[in-house]
This record gives C-alpha cells, sequence and structure tokens, in this order.
C-alpha cells in the first residue's frame, strides 16, 4: 500500500443532507444560504481558481463545507492518471479545502484520447491491480485520501468474473481509500443486471463508507428489454428511497447529496429531495434507538 506521506486535515466535517451545487443557484446560496448542510462540487468545473464560477464558489465556500467530486481521473485505465490534470485538482483542493474528495471506478482516457463519459472497466484481477495502483497515485499526489464511487452499468464484460461490490471492495482495501457508495447506481445495475442490491450492499463494510449518493433515472427499451439509465435528471425514484432507507438501516447513516445534473429543477424541489433524504435518516435512527 502507498504511504501518503501528508495530508490536510479536513477543515470544516460534513454530515447529513447536502446538494450538487450548480451555476444556475450560484446567487441564492449567496444572496439567500438556503438551509442544507453541504454541498458537492465538480473538481473539473474549477480548475480556474480565478474564474466568475470560482469567485462565486469562494463566497458560498464561506458558509457551506464542500466535497469535491472528481469526473477525469479515469482511475480504470491502463496508463497512471495524468498529472496535469491532478495538479489541477491538488489546486483546487488546497483553495477550497474539501472535505472529502472522489471519483468514479471507471475509466475515460487512453493512449492521449479523452472520452466524455464514465467507462466501465472488466472485473478481472489484471484491472483490479490496475486500479490500486492508479488510487495509490492519485492519493500519493493529492496528499489525500479518496473516495471512490461504485459504476452504473448496461453491458458487462464477458472476461469479468470479480462481482462488482467484491472488486470495489478489494479495490478500497488494497489501495488505503474509502467508499462513496452510489445507491441509484446500484439500483439501475442491479435491475440491468439481475443481482440482487440488497445483497450488494450488505456486502460493503459500513466503516469503508464515507458519502451517499441518491439521483434519478430514465426507464429506456432497448431490443425489448427494460434498460435503467443513470441520467441525474430526475427525482429520486421510489425503489431508490427503499434501498436507501435499507442502507441506512444495515450500513448506518452517512453524509448523502441529492444529484441532479441535468434538466436542474428549482432549488426547491432539490430542497424536498434532501427533506426526504432527511426524514429517511432520522427514522432509522429512531428505529435504532427503540431497538
Amino acid at each position: 500500500m502507498a504511504k501518503i506521506k501528508k495530508r490536510r486535515e479536513n477543515s470544516r466535517f460534513i454530515n447529513g443532507v447536502g446538494l450538487g451545487l450548480r451555476h444556475c443557484h450560484f446567487e441564492r446560496f449567496i444572496n439567500e444560504k438556503p438551509d442544507i448542510a453541504w454541498l458537492e462540487v465538480h473538481t473539473e468545473n474549477f480548475f480556474s481558481l480565478h474564474s466568475p464560477a470560482s469567485n462565486y464558489l469562494k463566497k458560498i465556500r464561506e458558509d457551506y463545507p464542500l466535497s469535491a467530486h472528481c469526473v477525469g481521473i479515469s482511475l480504470g485505465s491502463h496508463e497512471l492518471p495524468k498529472k496535469e490534470h491532478l495538479s489541477k485538482i491538488k489546486a483546487f483542493i488546497d483553495y477550497f479545502e474539501p472535505s472529502l474528495v472522489s471519483d468514479h471506478l471507471s475509466w475515460s482516457h487512453t493512449e492521449g484520447q479523452h472520452l466524455p463519459d464514465l467507462m466501465p472497466i472488466p472485473y478481472t484481477d489484471e484491472a483490479l491491480n490496475i486500479v490500486v495502483r492508479n488510487i495509490e497515485f492519485t492519493q500519493d499526489y493529492l496528499k489525500r485520501q479518496i473516495l471512490i464511487e461504485n459504476p452504473s452499468s448496461y453491458l458487462a464484460f464477458k472476461g469479468s468474473y470479480i462481482p462488482e461490490h467484491e472488486f470495489l471492495v478489494e479495490a478500497a482495501k488494497r489501495a488505503g481509500c474509502n467508499l462513496l457508495l452510489d445507491v441509484n447506481n446500484i439500483h439501475v445495475s442491479a435491475h440491468n443486471h439481475g443481482f440482487d442490491a440488497k445483497e450488494y450492499i450488505s456486502s460493503i463494510p459500513a466503516e469503508m463508507v464515507k458519502e451517499i449518493h441518491l439521483a434519478g433515472y430514465s426507464v429506456n427499451e432497448i431490443e425489448g428489454k427494460e434498460v435503467l439509465i443513470d441520467t441525474h435528471g430526475a427525482k429520486v425514484f421510489n425503489e431508490v428511497w427503499e434501498l436507501f432507507a435499507f442502507v441506512c438501516e444495515k450500513l448506518g447513516s452517512f453524509p448523502t447529496l441529492i444529484e441532479w445534473d441535468t434538466d436542474v429543477p428549482e432549488l426547491e424541489v432539490l430542497l424536498d429531495e434532501a427533506r426526504q433524504a432527511e426524514e429517511i435518516i432520522a427514522k432509522s435512527a429512531s428505529k435504532k434507538k427503540v431497538a
């Protein structure tokens, strides 16, 4: 396991339910300071630290702790993560001091080509070794522990022989990182591939989970089969709320994000979704006290 020589202490701990910060809501967070516990931002949107967007975020950061979510490290690529990209993420971290830093169990670049999506990886020992190497490299460069997020998927590699949840946990154990558990992605992938979402969740060590994502999806018919697509463009579905309640019951409560990236609605819609998450967390806590 690679040793992280020095880690910046989190300046502000996040807890409770947060929202993904989107440009259309910047001014409301500055002027009205809506009642939400924390905010998550995509680091790649703020690589220019003196852009108008970064200036807005600097003001917002005065009132809300942050979680930093990366989309371009490409932890599953056969090549090492690009230092040029990591240097910009590190500059963001040093400037805004987010409580958590995360990226996905996926790949998006190879041999100088960059894809505007998060591509799946085969679940094999060879791929596991590559992912562990890349996570260690990233953490050593950033001098910061990261979280890795479970993906949504629509097709499976014939050569995969390690169950996704086992691959995810083993990668985190070997690399010394933690997990961002996306409950919507678990539901989407379970539906598309036919595995049991609750068995998946039950196999995750609670101590490795540091953040939860909740989002919406779309229902599509492809070649006569119903396929769920992780769009982040709708309210959280009832099935995902139920699965989230199971997470709270089985693993406990964690900082939880309402993630909405496309067709972003009015802020009140997002706040309502956050309140539903808070109610589920509170209900689960009450049951545990009674028990």
